[in-house]
């Protein structure tokens, strides 16, 4: 079996958020004697010279964008055993961002259109193609209209996954005709028709043989208008294809008794060198030096999503209690001033980095004790798979994804591996923070908690094995 991811990003390539780490992990996990996974991605600006040494020119085509040829240039390099195939085309991708540019209608239809163009050009006809994301989600619409007239597309199998329901690709319905060149009857409610505007995943859900989103309970939570973006009407309709599948973490990169990026690796036999991981932690944000105080760590967008408001109601009074607390991240001014202002009056109780590092986040996720999650929604998370891969205790709010990976504790049964909350409620927050303090006194019990974090499995070996029973069921191939 022959499967195509087609994604905007993917690590370690260019990444901006989970969709990258599910892009550059899950394909290794997929790939198999009985599957092959390549990658289509663009070939983004910032991807290093590094990478683009390794990368061999293989050919050039082009697309049609209403009245437009547009040059498609493909770059082809194996990493990590996965075969990953590159779009170039400056004029689109050599950018500083992947997002936000005014005009990424053009840019991700043009790449759309290019993956398909470059399929054929290659003949390389996979069994699945797989989408993500608004982004791609225009390949599954065009597939629809190719297979009218092109046999080499006929037959191809789509499955669409959904990271986020709340970025959708909504766009002036001219793109339809000016982009897309699709006819005009493609403009109606049970296709890209959303109000008076095109959707580009919406479509990408229509049109795919199967949906899949990143947890089960965030596939039942979009089926009701709260969490369903105004789609929530279109999933119940296609609600008999739709799975929720939990992502996984890369077990070698995250891998706390290798990871190259922490100066001390441990397990679950040698937990005290966390201590040590905590000074060192200590000592690179510039905090008082103390392994017997708990360390709270946040790594994050700092979005509303992420339920930082909650954090801004109880700072001022979280920071009266003997912690420390580090932050990584960058976003919304508001959240990044609030961060700045309590670092500025609690300095050696709060040390807020507003940047984004891959070493330091590592360093945190295994030097801290405790890790805040208390989202507003979550579709799946990693981060707080990661805390667990590393013993840092996650806090967070039972949604999503969150409700699915993280145990709550239970002081009777010893059973659990995090701290819950249910209301979105900022003192129930607190509340939950300053119980999982009062279980932090209690070493033996902690040290048992810590185990069990790490003993969850949250590596791509289960998770894969769903994503390859979605792909036998559409192609209509019984699981032996």
């Amino acid at each position: 079996m022959r499967v195509i991811f087609v994604a905007s990003e993917a690590a370690p390539f260019a990444k901006t958020g989970g969709l990258a780490d599910v892009a550059g992990s899950l394909p290794k996990a997929l790939n198999s004697k009985e599957v092959t996974v390549e990658v289509f991605l663009p070939l983004h600006a910032k991807i290093s010279n590094d990478f683009r040494k390794e990368m061999a020119f293989i050919g050039e085509t082009e697309v049609t964008l209403g009245w437009r040829h547009q040059y498609v240039g493909i770059f082809k390099m194996n990493y990590d055993g996965v075969t990953y195939y590159f779009i170039d085309n400056e004029f689109y991708f050599k950018r500083h961002m992947l997002y936000g540019d005014g005009d990424d209608a053009e840019r991700y239809i043009y790449f759309s259109k290019a993956v398909l163009a470059a399929l054929k050009f290659l003949d390389l006809k996979p069994d699945v193609i797989h989408t993500h994301d608004w982004h791609t989600a225009a390949v599954n619409v065009l597939l629809d209209h190719y297979k009218n007239y092109d046999p080499f597309y006929d037959h191809i199998k789509t499955v669409f996954t959904i990271h986020n329901l709340r970025y959708q690709g909504v766009f002036d319905p001219f793109v339809l005709g000016d982009m897309l060149n699709l006819p005009q009857e493609y403009f109606n409610e049970d296709a890209l028709k959303f109000y008076d505007s095109i959707n580009l995943l919406k479509g990408g859900i229509v049109y795919a043989d199967h949906v899949t989103t990143v947890s089960k309970s965030y596939a039942h939570e979009i089926t009701y208008p709260y969490f369903g973006e105004n789609l929530d009407g279109i999933i119940q309709k296609y609600q008999h294809k739709l799975s929720g599948i939990v992502n996984g973490i890369d077990y070698e990169v995250y891998n706390p008794s290798t990871d190259p990026n922490i100066v001390i690796h441990f397990d679950k036999r040698s937990l005290n060198r966390k201590n040590e991981l905590k000074m060192h932690l200590q000592i690179k944000f510039g905090l008082p030096v103390d392994p017997n105080i708990p360390m709270i760590g946040i790594v994050s967008r700092l979005v509303d999503m992420k339920g930082l408001d909650l954090v801004d109601h109880i700072l001022e009074e979280l920071l009266q209690e003997d912690i420390q607390l580090v932050v990584l991240g960058t976003g919304e001014k508001k959240y990044e001033d609030m961060f700045k202002y309590f670092q500025y009056r609690y300095p050696h109780k709060l040390s807020a980095r507003i940047y984004f590092d891959q070493y330091e986040s590592h360093a945190i996720y295994a030097g801290t004790d405790l890790f805040l999650m208390p989202s507003l929604f979550e579709p799946c998370g990693l981060s707080q798979l990661i805390a667990l891969r590393y013993a840092s205790i996650p806090i967070v709010r039972q949604i999503g994804g969150l409700k699915d990976t993280v145990i709550p504790y239970n002081k009777f049964t010893g059973e659990g591996n995090g701290f819950c909350f249910v209301n979105y409620n900022a003192h129930e927050l607190l509340f939950t923070i300053k119980e999982a303090l009062a279980h932090y006194q209690d070493k033996s019990n902690w040290r048992l908690m810590m185990k069990h974090a790490m003993s969850a499995d949250h590596s791509w070996k289960t998770s894969s094995k769903e994503y390859l029973a979605i792909y036998h069921k559409i192609l209509g191939i019984k699981n032996s």
